[in-house]
């Protein structure tokens, strides 16, 4: 299985890919700049140099020819402002998706926020506001195509602790930490999981190992 993945230099991304690559799939990662791709390199991933800033849709779709599944892990970032919320959690994800449809890669993943779906509150930070309010654009773009088998997952807080492999994964899961870890383990299951296609699902933290966790979140 290729499985393309947007922001391949991200903290998830990087788990992601090596274990995709562990289990014999193949992992390309989409990165900004060329001194990314050793890192890509050490985790048994293709570096693949597109600034999904600044590509065109053509360009993006050149480079998902021939995958089996797309995952977009790409954000910008903290320290980031609000514009490039815009331009990177909203926008880039729409660009991926639209170059997913056009090349005709069904499988389709999504790596988006706990809260997207809510109107922010007026005490947030408006950087963390805009941030909320991006993805939440981009999860209802995906959501509204038809030609993509889309899955949309939206993880707690993140932590760097050792994951243990226990989750909560549901439509609604509460408030939780998870770590990044089995943010990705999830991630690699549901990518051979279809029967998760067309769900928003949350993740934290909890006490069904990952597999059991997307087999029943996928009514199995």
């Amino acid at each position: 299985m290729r499985i393309v993945i947007a922001g391949g230099h991200g903290q998830i991304a990087l788990r992601l890919e090596r274990l995709l690559a562990g289990r014999g799939d193949e992992a390309a990662g989409l990165i900004r700049r060329h001194e990314q791709a050793d890192d890509l390199r050490a985790v048994g991933a293709e570096p693949v140099l597109c600034d999904l800033e600044s590509a065109s849709v053509e360009e993006v779709a050149a480079h998902l020819q021939g995958a089996d599944a797309a995952v977009f892990a790409a954000g910008a970032g903290p320290g980031s402002g609000a514009a490039r919320k815009e331009t990177v959690d909203r926008a880039a994800a729409v660009l991926f998706a639209d170059a997913a449809e056009r090349t005709g890669v069904r499988r389709h993943i999504v790596v988006s926020a706990m809260g997207s779906d809510d109107e922010p509150p007026e005490s947030m930070d408006p950087v963390f506001a805009a941030y909320l309010r991006a993805k939440g654009a981009a999860d209802a773009d995906v959501r509204a195509r038809e030609r993509l088998d889309w899955t949309i997952l939206r993880p707690g807080r993140l932590t760097d602790e050792p994951g243990t492999g226990l989750v909560a994964l549901a439509e609604r899961t509460g408030r939780g930490a998870v770590s990044r870890d089995d943010v990705a383990a999830v991630l690699a299951e549901l990518l051979h999981e279809p029967g998760t296609a067309g769900r928003t699902l949350e993740l934290i933290s909890g006490t069904a190992p990952v597999a059991e966790a997307v087999r029943a979140a996928a009514g199995g």
